[in-house]
């Protein structure tokens, strides 16, 4: 991915210099266990850390700040894309998300964040959580490598603020908050999917606009989209896979939705809540 060099966004929020701040407590963990867990991405990464990658802090390094900067071109690369769509598809403005960079620990409305919970995105100030360690823990653990795997983790997420900004995000909450568990799991794996399939769109539009996909690089995406499919992460953690517990979709839903929006480059094209099957 041909990142370097090129416009930063300046919906950055960064306090990894600051500690962030940690919240614990209980209530804090039912809100991880079901809105950030249970409605964005935020894959519970417990049984794959250390405890040395559950704490917080610490002094930023050339790799941060690389790491960072690559975050910002990202988003902006975001911003440009979902601008354009918005405009040409919709005939509507779109408003950016900010995008809050941490190390360790933070807080955020929808709970704490840490490298147990993952990247997510928190519709209560409309922002996206991200302690770049993750990209880390993506590929060494998670094996999925490469610069356009940590960008697709960056267009999922911006894919919730999408949603959000749609009214899809909302909607698909009041229904899940009236639903059984099970049937709030399915609503949830559409939710995500939908993001997998907007984070397709993103990628073909950037590629469009800018010309940054390089070869390989829509490779690492699906890679990483089925590395974080429910059965993946939970076979990988040592458990017979139960998809009634799913939240985020399979391995292979994950990457079909995500190639179907990078095929198409047509919002229609993710309806996950009408579609057929998924």
């Amino acid at each position: 991915m041909q990142w370097r060099g090129r416009r930063g966004s300046r919906n950055i929020e960064d306090r990894r210099a600051s500690g962030g701040g940690l919240v614990v407590g209980g209530g804090s963990v039912g809100i991880l266990a079901i809105v950030v867990i249970g409605y964005f991405l935020g894959v519970d990464l417990t049984p794959l850390l250390d405890d040395t990658q559950r704490g917080g802090g610490g002094e930023i390094t050339a790799a941060d700040e690389e790491a960072g900067q690559f975050v910002s071109v990202t988003l902006a690369d975001t911003e440009d894309v979902w601008g354009r769509v918005f405009q040409e598809q919709l005939g509507e403005v779109y408003t950016p998300a900010t995008l809050v960079l941490y190390k360790g620990v933070t807080s955020s409305p929808c709970g704490g964040a840490s490298g147990a919970t993952g990247p997510f995105y928190c519709p209560l100030d409309r922002k996206v959580y991200l302690d770049t360690a993750f990209f880390v823990t993506l590929e060494r653990q998670l094996g999925a490598g490469g610069d356009f795997a940590a960008a697709y983790v960056v267009a999922h997420e911006i894919g919730h603020h999408v949603q959000d900004e749609l009214g899809i995000l909302s909607a698909a909450q009041d229904a899940q908050r009236q639903a059984s568990t099970a049937d709030s799991n399915a609503i949830s794996v559409m939710i995500e999917l939908q993001a997998d399939c907007f984070s397709g769109i993103w990628a073909r539009q950037a590629d469009a606009q800018f010309g940054t996909i390089e070869p390989g690089d829509l490779e690492e995406a699906v890679n990483a989209a089925r590395q974080i499919g429910d059965d993946t992460l939970q076979e990988n953690a040592g458990r017979v896979p139960f998809p009634h517990t799913f939240t985020h979709g399979t391995s292979e839903q994950r990457s079909r939705w995500f190639q179907a929006g990078y095929d198409s480059g047509e919002l229609a094209s993710c309806d996950t809540f009408g579609a057929a099957s998924l």
